[in-house]
């Protein structure tokens, strides 16, 4: 592969990208190559947790599902923390059961997520997707063992560009998520920032994706 994109909710079949499409128990798509699985914050549905729970046991045991996700944590929803907390819970066992790495949704629910990680002793790779914060938050994530994917805010906020900076080369990923934006253009903004050429850049992240995905 000459690009990687860890996040993304739009299959391009592009045959040079290994795109990692997001996938929802109850929408799942046969047709999409590779894919992570899991139930969004955002989209727990009471009634419906267990039988997602199963489908996505099920798509755990093949080898086109790479990761659980996304999950999470969002504290700007009006689901209660608590029920995210037990459904985000009962995927990380999965996740450890199959030994998948896991992307994660976290909206102002860092310490709870990291508190959540270590309660469970939680031993796959753990991928925060879509980061937009502060390298003190970035920095405490590298500490606990996260690893970090930048793509919509790396190219709408300058800011980041010193967060991104300070991360270690061994330790993020690049997406698209949801943007018009290619990963393309997400890496060759990631290499101007990280001063290296674009063929060095994708030996970083398919040394980290080895790490992450075939560990």
């Amino acid at each position: 592969m000459e690009f990687f994109n860890l996040h993304t909710h739009q299959f391009t079949n592009n045959p040079n990208i290994l795109e990692l499409v997001n996938q929802y128990p109850m929408e799942f798509d046969e047709s999409i190559p590779f894919y992570s699985i899991g139930i969004h914050p955002w989209h727990i549905k009471e009634s419906k947790i267990d039988s997602e729970l199963q489908i996505i046991e099920e798509k755990l045991s093949t080898k086109n599902c790479l990761a659980v996700g996304e999950c999470g944590l969002d504290k700007r929803i009006e689901i209660p923390l608590e029920q995210q907390v037990t459904v985000f819970e009962k995927q990380l066992f999965l996740a450890e059961k199959y030994k998948k790495p896991v992307i994660i949704h976290c909206v102002a629910a860092y310490q709870e997520v990291i508190a959540v990680k270590k309660k469970l002793k939680i031993s796959v790779p753990m991928i925060i997707h879509g980061f937009s914060k502060n390298s003190q938050v970035a920095g405490q994530l590298i500490k606990e063992g996260f690893y970090i994917s930048f793509g919509k805010y790396l190219l709408q906020n300058p800011d980041l560009k010193t967060v991104f900076q300070q991360i270690p080369n061994n330790r993020f990923f690049l997406e698209t998520d949801t943007i018009e934006e290619n990963i393309e253009q997400v890496y060759n903004l990631a290499s101007e920032y990280k001063n290296l050429k674009i063929k060095e850049l994708q030996s970083i992240i398919s040394s980290n994706y080895r790490n992450v995905f075939e560990f």
